[in-house]
């Protein structure tokens, strides 16, 4: 494609670990000549700072006032202010759910597709309005048939990995690794392996000691494993596929997660906790799957103990993966969608 005839993509995207990077140099791979605008974006400490007391504090102690509201009002106007800049021919959003309905209305007739890449209930979204934006995107099956009998435009799309961003670099740290946000139901699983005396090590604000980390969680209490600070994901990458292998924890969610996708895909060995992940990696041979915390225990002492089993499981994984899901598998799909 020509850039005379390259389309120009607005992708408007919270900041959420740099996936924006992913699908937008994806989209630049299908021709297109991209623009993000995270929408969210606090990249200095002065913004950071500010969010904490003027939004955040605030919410925490229920303070008088809709803080969120403002806030929300003030980064639209920046995206919106973008927008006319650049002036696109099509735009993406992802989940959009710190936007108001101005910048739905600047939208005006341009061809757009909203992307949400997480469940439907963590937005404020009404059916009457998802039936009228256009193409909706759900990261969960369930989710995309739920809304098309509500008649809303809706499409399945899953989650992926990005081979670009980083390579595996061969290591083994022979330890059970997790990465994540600390809710209840990891740090009880987390917590139970290593109180069997396995090595389990988790990343993350919520498992950090780090006075930093248990600030910006408004939280001292930590769950009794090995843990360290928020890591870029590059590294995060990295660290599955160092692992004797990776624990994957969705409880409650409707559809898989990333990283569903990026333990196996930079070779990892793939512990995870739902049957349907069958819809894209064969079990027991690409990922293995666990129903229980005993389960889950025998499985993590298996690839410790037995890492022939774990490394066949980490070339078939990463072949699956590069093979049919990847960003640009899905961008592909994406882009069939403008109509």
């Amino acid at each position: 494609m020509s850039p005379a005839t390259s389309p120009r993509l607005l992708l408007v995207s919270p900041t959420f670990h740099g996936y924006w990077s992913s699908i937008a140099d994806a989209f630049a791979r299908r021709g297109c000549t991209v623009r993000t605008v995270r929408y969210d974006a606090y990249d200095t400490t002065a913004e950071k700072l500010r969010l904490k007391t003027t939004v955040e504090l605030p919410e925490r102690l229920h303070l008088p006032g809709d803080v969120r509201r403002a806030e929300n009002r003030r980064l639209t106007e920046r995206v919106i202010a973008r927008m006319r800049e650049f002036r696109p021919d099509r735009v993406v959003v992802i989940k959009g759910d710190g936007l108001d309905e101005r910048f739905w209305e600047a939208l005006g007739d341009l061809p757009r597709i909203l992307w949400l890449y997480d469940d439907l209930h963590r937005h404020d979204y009404e059916d009457d309005f998802l039936a009228q934006v256009g193409p909706v995107v759900s990261y969960a099956r369930s989710e995309a048939e739920m809304l098309r009998g509500r008649g809303v435009d809706a499409h399945f799309i899953p989650n992926a990995f990005d081979p670009h961003r980083v390579e595996p670099t061969g290591a083994r740290t022979g330890e059970i690794v997790f990465i994540g946000s600390g809710y209840e139901n990891r740090r009880r699983l987390l917590a139970g392996l290593a109180a069997s005396g396995l090595p389990v090590h988790a990343w993350g604000r919520d498992f950090s000691r780090h006075p930093v980390d248990r600030l910006r969680t408004f939280s001292w209490r930590r769950p009794a494993v090995r843990a360290s600070r928020d890591v870029p994901l590059e590294r995060a990458y990295q660290i599955h596929a160092e692992g004797a292998a990776a624990v994957a924890i969705h409880g409650l969610q409707n559809g898989h997660a990333m990283r569903t996708f990026e333990i196996p895909g930079m070779g990892g060995v793939q512990l995870v906790d739902r049957d349907d992940v069958d819809q894209f990696y064969d079990v027991g041979t690409e990922v293995a799957v666990w129903h229980s915390p005993e389960e889950l225990e025998d499985l993590a002492r298996r690839a410790i103990a037995d890492p022939a089993w774990g490394n066949g499981m980490r070339e078939a994984g990463r072949r699956r993966t590069l093979a049919e899901h990847t960003f640009d598998h899905r961008i592909t799909e994406a882009d069939s969608l403008w109509g």
